[in-house]
C-alpha cells in the first residue's frame, strides 16, 4: 500500500511534494501537482487529468497465486491512495500560496513576486500610480515575511515581537520610478531586508518589467519597533536580531549606493506655504491591521497640495517621507507644499542597464517640492516630503 506523501515544511513548498521514491515513481500527475506548486501556476487547471496508463509502474506486491483480477484490484487501489495523498498535500498548502507568483530566490536571502497591473491601480496618466507602486512594494515585503515563516496577524512579526506586543512601523520610504508600468503590464519585484542599526531594520526593492528584465525603479525603506499597547519606539533586541537576520544578505546590499539623495535630509517646511490641501480626513479604509493610517495614504495626502499644472504637465520622479509620528482615524490633517530650488550638481537618476548602478543625467524640466503633513488641530507635524517630477514623456 503507497503511502501518502510527508506533510510539507511550514517554509519550503517544493520538498513537500515529493513522494517517497521507494513508493512511488515520478507519475504526470505527481510531477505536475509539483509544478503548479512550485512555479505557482494562476489556477488549478494546470494540471493536467491522469491517464489510465500513469500509474502502471507502481510495484505492487502480491504473490505468485494471485489471480490477475486480484493485481488489477490492487493497483487500482494504489492509484487511487497516490491521487489522494497528491491532493492532500495541496489542501496542506495554503491556496495562496498556491496561486501567488512569488517565491524565495535560490539562495533564500531575497523575494521575487510578479504582479499584474490592474485597471483600477491606473491614473490619468493610464499608468499605475505611485500609491499603487507603493502598495506593491509593501504586499511584496508582507510575503516575504510569511514566506520564512512570520506572523500574517500584523506586518512581519517574530515571535519574540508577538511575546512582547512589537510592531513594525514605517520610519522612511524612497521611492524612484524611471518608467510607470500601464494597464496589463507584468511587474516583477524583488525585496531583501537587513539590519539598520540597533533601532530598526532596512527593507530595499528593485523592480524590473518582466517582460524584458529592464529595471524601472528603485526602493528603499527604514522600519522601526514599536510597542503596540503603549505606542512608543523599542531597540531591536539581540533576540529578534537573530530571528530575521538568518534571512538577509551575509554581505551589505542596497537598491541604491550609498550617499544617493535617498538618505538626503528633509528640512521642515515653514510657514507660508505655496500650496495647500486643508482639512483632509482619513477614511475607515485608510486604518491598516496595526490601527492606524497606512504609510501609503500619507503619499496620497502630500500629492494633494502638488499645483494642478505641475499635475497636468509632470509625472512623480522620486518621493521620500519621514514618518514623524502615527495618524489615528480621528484626525485632521493639512498638507502643505512649496517648491525647492534644485541644487546645480544635483540630477535625476535613470537606469543604464539592469545592474542596478544608476547613471545621471540632468533635465532641464525638473521641479522639486518640500511637504508638510500635520495636524489640523495644533500644528503637530506628521510627516516631512520631499517630490521631485519630470516632464511627462510624449505618447
Amino acid at each position: 500500500m503507497l503511502k501518502p506523501p510527508p506533510s510539507p515544511s511550514p517554509l519550503s513548498s517544493s520538498s513537500s511534494l515529493t513522494p517517497s521514491s521507494s513508493t512511488v515513481r515520478s507519475s504526470p500527475l505527481s510531477s505536475a501537482v509539483r509544478s503548479a506548486t512550485q512555479c505557482r501556476f494562476p489556477c488549478p487547471s494546470a494540471i493536467p487529468h491522469r491517464r489510465r496508463r500513469s500509474f502502471s509502474s507502481v510495484a505492487v506486491s502480491c504473490s505468485a497465486a494471485s489471480s490477475g483480477s486480484n493485481s488489477a484490484d490492487l493497483a487500482q487501489k494504489s492509484k487511487k491512495e497516490s491521487a489522494n495523498g497528491a491532493a492532500m498535500t495541496m489542501t496542506m498548502i495554503p491556496l495562496a500560496n498556491q496561486l501567488r507568483l512569488g517565491s524565495l530566490t535560490e539562495d533564500g536571502l531575497s523575494y521575487k513576486e510578479s504582479f499584474i497591473v490592474r485597471s483600477y491601480e491606473v491614473g490619468i496618466n493610464k499608468t499605475a500610480t505611485v500609491e499603487t507602486i507603493a502598495n506593491l512594494l509593501q504586499e511584496v515585503g508582507c510575503n516575504h515575511a510569511q514566506s520564512v515563516g512570520y506572523s500574517t496577524d500584523g506586518f512581519a512579526t517574530t515571535p519574540t515581537m508577538r511575546k512582547l506586543h512589537l510592531i513594525w512601523v514605517t520610519a522612511r520610504m524612497h521611492i524612484e520610478i524611471y518608467r510607470y508600468p500601464a494597464w496589463s503590464d507584468v511587474v516583477e519585484i524583488e525585496t531583501w531586508c537587513q539590519s539598520d542599526g540597533r533601532m530598526g531594520t532596512r527593507r530595499d526593492f528593485i523592480l524590473k518589467d518582466y517582460a524584458n528584465g529592464e529595471v524601472t525603479g528603485r526602493a528603499t525603506s527604514k522600519w522601526v519597533m514599536m510597542n503596540q499597547d503603549t505606542r512608543r519606539l523599542q531597540r531591536v533586541t539581540r533576540e529578534i536580531h537573530e530571528e530575521y537576520l538568518i534571512h538577509c544578505p551575509k554581505t551589505l546590499r542596497l537598491a541604491f549606493p550609498e550617499g544617493n539623495k535617498s538618505t538626503k535630509k528633509i528640512t521642515k517646511l515653514e510657514d507660508p506655504a505655496e500650496y495647500s490641501k486643508l482639512g483632509l480626513v482619513p477614511r475607515r479604509a485608510d486604518l491598516d491591521m496595526n490601527q492606524h493610517v497606512n504609510n501609503v495614504t500619507y503619499i496620497g495626502w502630500i500629492l494633494e497640495s502638488i499645483p494642478q499644472e505641475i499635475i497636468d504637465t509632470h509625472e512623480l520622479q522620486s518621493i521620500t517621507l519621514d514618518y514623524r509620528r502615527e495618524c489615528q482615524h480621528d484626525n485632521i490633517v493639512d498638507s502643505l507644499a512649496s517648491s525647492e530650488t534644485v541644487d546645480e550638481a544635483e540630477t535625476i537618476s535613470e537606469l543604464k542597464g539592469t545592474n542596478g548602478s544608476p547613471t545621471g543625467i540632468k533635465d532641464e524640466e525638473f521641479s522639486q517640492f518640500l511637504h508638510l503633513l500635520r495636524l489640523s488641530s495644533d500644528g503637530s507635524e506628521i510627516n516631512r516630503g520631499r517630490t521631485e517630477w519630470r516632464r511627462k514623456p510624449r505618447r
